[in-house]
């Protein structure tokens, strides 16, 4: 995607915030009228309708407004209009006359902002290229203070990964360069995949990538530097994957916390602290260490297991 489609799509995305901010402050404060307006009875079912999208509204309206990059959420806002669509479908074929002309307005207006939502949702996917089939991306690095093979020789022994990526629970390999991965997915899930070391230059580089068939297409590198005044390994990491469920799966995996760019840099931080010191660093206010959803909850640490 060119950086001037990506700035059009990032700038429709923001008037589409907009729009649900307004619409979700007049479903909240006027239900009645949006009702009537849309052609929709004034139920019970209807009062409490109403109310919870336009809370639904405004949670779109925080997605696309509070973020730098607004285009993928709008999978959340498609999300929606298929709802809505649902939901007026099913009340025209209960209405007559005036009101039956008013649901069939309000349908093709949703319909016609759908298709706004899903030309800048598409718009916001990156094409593929060497990236995975969602071509997304992730790297960072961080400064470890031991020597570069000490570091190198403890990441390529890829059983070790678990100690400090939070979201692997296994690697077993097999002394080809092959191995089998065990993670941790959103919302309780695990996913697994096998992988092979594709490059191995010993204190300098590893890189590996999945085999055909993985639940999470990826791949991914790991290069070792000799920091600058003998402070130590420089470590960079880079990695490119295919998320379960696509870009929107992505998405949800953002809003938990999980975003791939914070995993490596959470992962990396944990890495430092089981090279030197020798663990993870963890008190009572983060007892598994800087893992992402955990922060969003922290409160002041103590020693952990110390009670007050």
């Amino acid at each position: 995607m060119t950086r001037h489609k990506k700035d059009s799509s990032h700038r429709l995305a923001r008037v589409l915030g907009w729009f649900s901010a307004s619409l979700g402050l007049a479903q909240i404060t006027g239900p009645h009228a949006v009702s009537r307006f849309s052609g929709v009875d004034d139920s019970a079912l209807a009062r409490t309708l109403v109310p919870l999208v336009g809370v639904r509204e405004l949670g779109h309206a925080a997605l696309l407004l509070g973020t730098r990059r607004p285009g993928p959420w709008t999978w959340t806002r498609v999300a929606g209009d298929a709802l809505d669509l649902t939901l007026l479908v099913r009340a025209r074929r209960n209405r007559t006359g005036l009101r039956q002309l008013r649901v069939t307005a309000a349908t093709a207006a949703v319909a016609g902002i759908t298709a706004a939502d899903l030309y800048v949702a598409v718009r916001s996917v990156p094409r593929s290229g060497g990236r995975g089939r969602d071509g997304m991306h992730a790297a960072a690095s961080i400064t470890v203070k031991r020597p570069r093979n000490e570091v190198y020789r403890y990441w390529r022994s890829l059983e070790n990964l678990p100690t400090f990526m939070q979201h692997l629970e296994a690697v077993r390999t097999d002394g080809d360069g092959h191995s089998h991965w065990i993670a941790k997915a959103p919302v309780k899930k695990k996913v697994e995949w096998d992988a092979e070391v594709v490059e191995d230059r010993p204190g300098e580089l590893i890189a590996w990538s999945s085999l055909k068939g993985a639940d999470v297409g990826n791949a991914g590198s790991v290069r070792f530097r000799d920091a600058p005044g003998g402070r130590g390994t420089e470590v960079w990491v880079e990695l490119d994957f295919s998320p379960p469920g696509g870009y929107a799966g992505a998405a949800v995996a953002k809003l938990f916390g999980e975003h791939p760019q914070q995993q490596v840099r959470d992962d990396l931080r944990r890495f430092k602290q089981v090279m030197e010191v020798g663990e993870v660093v963890r008190s009572e206010g983060s007892p598994e260490g800087p893992h992402a959803w955990r922060l969003a909850k922290q409160h002041p640490a103590k020693p952990y297991g110390k009670k007050v």
